[in-house]
């Protein structure tokens, strides 16, 4: 048997809960037989309103997509606020950050790379970037006693990327393999090599923050690698190494404190899809995600996903069924 017909396009008030439709062959074919098990003469009816509005709003929960609703997206994980374009729970935020971050189960936010997974120890969104903490890296507790450690490294298909404001610093380089160096002096000897030196005579080795005197005679030079790959390359003859990031004091905006930690900078995506979601005056929903094909949907408090905005109108779209 071949059944094919086409629902109209019907237009609700804002007063009615704007459902986004995801509607498959057997969802229909469930709700015709409910129709006709109720009222036989009900499949003639289907060219009138009132059968539709019955098979909605007696059967919402056939109609509601997987992706998460604005109720099911966690706002924090311990104390750290959770926002766009962030989401801890499938649906919520950006794609482009989906998979992320994770909410251990003791309640801390873990940033997911391919060197590993890391505590995030806060965010900014008004100066947007994050700072984590690599348990790997050597700390003031280590002294001149260095464990073995691996480099921190992120996926260069997200939008995340490691911040300039960090500072590398590595411990017992071999000077066979690496250029160990005062860098002013070596720069004005060689400047064609200058990039390549790992500077014995920096300000943060010989001011190491929190513990100056820390390594104990081991040597220290600063280096900033330019991508992963250098990064490993430098920790095949190095020791050990520690991400250094400079903060902004309390004192004065342009009171930088260094801090161990790394920075990672990230992007905002702003389209006009998720300003409509996120106006107040438009319901004031959250911006998310389909989990299957990824586009968006603004996420509202009464558990329902729409394509525009929480108070915009509820509009079926024509759709065929064949069998």
């Amino acid at each position: 048997m071949r059944l094919s017909f086409s629902l109209p396009f019907i237009h609700f008030i804002a007063i009615f809960k704007p459902y986004k439709l995801d509607i498959n062959h057997q969802t229909l074919k469930t709700s015709i037989t409910f129709l006709m098990a109720y009222n036989p003469s009900s499949c003639s009816c289907f060219h009138h309103s009132f059968c539709l509005l019955f098979m909605i709003f007696s059967f919402p929960h056939f109609f509601l997509t997987k992706a998460q609703a604005a109720g099911h997206c966690r706002t924090s994980c311990g104390t750290i606020p959770i926002s766009y374009p962030f989401g801890i729970d499938d649906g919520c935020g950006s794609p482009y950050y989906r998979h992320i971050l994770v909410c251990s189960d003791s309640g801390f936010l873990e940033l997911r790379t391919p060197s590993g997974r890391y505590q995030v120890r806060s965010i900014s969104y008004s100066d947007p970037h994050m700072i984590v903490t690599d348990p790997f890296m050597w700390s003031c507790q280590d002294g001149h006693h260095f464990r073995a450690t691996r480099p921190f490294s992120l996926d260069t298909s997200t939008h995340l990327t490691l911040s300039s404001q960090n500072d590398y610093l590595f411990f017992n380089c071999s000077e066979e393999r690496v250029i160990v160096q005062p860098k002013p002096i070596f720069c004005e000897r060689f400047p064609d090599r200058c990039d390549s030196t790992c500077d014995s005579a920096s300000y943060l080795c010989r001011h190491l923050p929190g513990c100056a005197t820390a390594l104990g005679g081991s040597s220290c030079c600063s280096y900033l690698p330019k991508a992963t790959e250098s990064l490993r390359l430098m920790l095949k003859y190095c020791a050990s190494y520690a991400s250094i990031y400079w903060r902004t004091g309390v004192n004065a905006p342009d009171d930088q404190v260094p801090e161990y930690g790394i920075r990672v900078d990230f992007d905002i995506p702003v389209t006009t899809d998720c300003l409509q979601c996120q106006d107040m005056k438009k319901g004031g929903g959250s911006c998310g995600f389909d989990t299957q094909s990824q586009s968006f949907l603004c996420l509202c408090n009464q558990r329902s996903n729409v394509t525009t905005y929480c108070n915009g109108m509820l509009v079926f779209k024509p759709f065929h069924l064949h069998s």
